[in-house]
């Protein structure tokens, strides 16, 4: 079994995903693919996608719950970093629980993260 998140892709299919427009403005220091984003207000962007009703960010590639990952991974915006997977660190995590039940998958347990480390 690989990174429990490498068969999910909940988060990324459940959150509109804001941040400071600097972050994807490449001349001062930005990263985040522009054309992968639309401006929320005068001070933040969103990632294409997210803002719909029945949200999903336009880097997501897969299907949730199966196979997915982040099409920029290495690129992905500050937010994104930020998320923690429940367990990962050794405590839960409300925003990855919440997204996981939305789209009708159970939460992680630490038996997922031994699981995922002996596999690797």
């Amino acid at each position: 079994m690989l990174h429990p998140c490498l068969s999910c892709g909940a988060c990324c299919a459940y959150f509109r995903v804001a941040f400071h427009w600097s972050e994807a403005d490449a001349s001062l220091g930005g990263v985040v693919p522009p054309e992968l984003t639309e401006t929320l207000d005068p001070h933040r962007l969103v990632m294409r996608g997210t803002q719909a009703s029945r949200p999903r960010c336009t880097a997501l590639q897969g299907v949730v719950g199966e196979a997915a990952h982040c099409g920029i991974y290495e690129r992905r915006p500050s937010v994104c970093r930020e998320v923690e997977p429940s367990w990962e660190f050794g405590r839960p995590s409300a925003q990855c629980d919440k997204a996981r039940l939305g789209h009708g998958l159970a939460v992680l347990t630490p038996d997922d993260w031994v699981v995922a480390a002996t596999a690797a």
